[in-house]
C-alpha cells in the first residue's frame, strides 16, 4: 500500500495532510487537487472537506502527477498554488503565511530547513573530497507556492526540455526565475522512516 494511505491516527494519512491544511490559522483554501494512483481514485473521490475538490490520476513520476493536479485546477493565472507533500501532516502555519507573502516580490517560494549536520562532498568511491559550508545549505520541505500561471509554464518547459527537477521550485530555477526559501522547523517532518510513524497514535505499521 503507498504509504499516503495507511492508517494514521484513524485514516489515511493524506487525509490526515489535507485536515492539516484546513485547521485554525492556516491560509484559506479555494480548492485542492490530488493526482493518486489509480486503485484509489474512487476513494479519494468520496472525500469531502468544504473546498472543492479534483481528483486525478497519478503519472509515472512525481513531476508527472503534479502536472496532472495543476492541470485539474480552474483557470485563474493569478492563483496561488501551494504544492505539497502528502506525507508531510505537520505544516507550520507562520512560515506558510511568510511563504505566500513571498510572492509580492519572487516568483515562488518554498519552506527549508535550516541544516544542523556536517556536510562531506565525496567521490563515487567514498573518498572525502572536501567539508561544505553549511551556513548557507538548507532542507527544501514543502509547501512549494507559485501562482498557477508560472507553474504551468515552468511544468509545460520542463517537459518541453526534457528537465527533470529534484522538487518542484527546481524547475522555477532553471528558469531563472526568483525563488525565496522561507525557514521552517524540523517539524514539518516527511514521514519515511518506521519510527516516523510512532508520532501518530494507533498508527500502523
Amino acid at each position: 500500500m503507498p504509504k499516503q494511505f495507511r492508517d494514521w491516527g484513524g485514516r489515511p494519512l493524506l487525509k490526515a495532510t489535507i485536515e492539516a491544511f484546513l485547521a485554525p490559522g492556516m491560509p484559506s483554501l479555494r480548492g485542492i487537487a490530488l493526482a493518486v494512483p489509480p486503485d484509489h481514485l474512487d476513494q479519494v473521490r468520496g472525500w469531502s472537506f468544504g473546498p472543492p475538490l479534483w481528483v486525478v490520476e497519478g503519472g509515472e513520476t512525481r513531476q508527472d502527477s503534479v502536472s496532472a493536479a495543476l492541470a485539474a485546477i480552474p483557470a485563474g493565472p493569478d492563483h496561488l498554488v501551494m504544492i505539497h507533500d502528502a506525507v508531510r501532516p505537520f505544516p507550520p502555519i507562520a512560515p506558510i503565511h511568510e511563504a505566500l507573502q513571498a510572492l509580492d516580490g519572487c516568483d515562488g517560494s518554498l519552506l527549508g530547513e535550516i541544516s544542523t549536520d556536517t556536510l562531506k562532498r565525496v567521490e563515487p568511491d567514498g573518498l572525502v573530497i572536501a567539508t561544505e559550508p553549511r551556513d548557507a545549505i538548507f532542507r527544501a520541505q514543502t509547501p512549494q507556492i507559485a501562482r498557477l500561471s508560472t507553474w504551468l509554464k515552468a511544468f509545460r518547459w520542463a517537459k518541453e526540455t526534457g528537465f527533470t527537477g529534484t522538487d518542484d521550485v527546481s524547475l522555477l530555477e532553471a528558469m531563472g526565475l526568483r525563488v525565496k526559501l522561507v525557514v521552517s522547523p524540523g517539524t514539518n517532518l516527511k514521514i519515511t522512516l518506521p519510527e516516523d510513524w510512532e508520532l501518530a497514535p494507533g498508527s500502523l505499521l
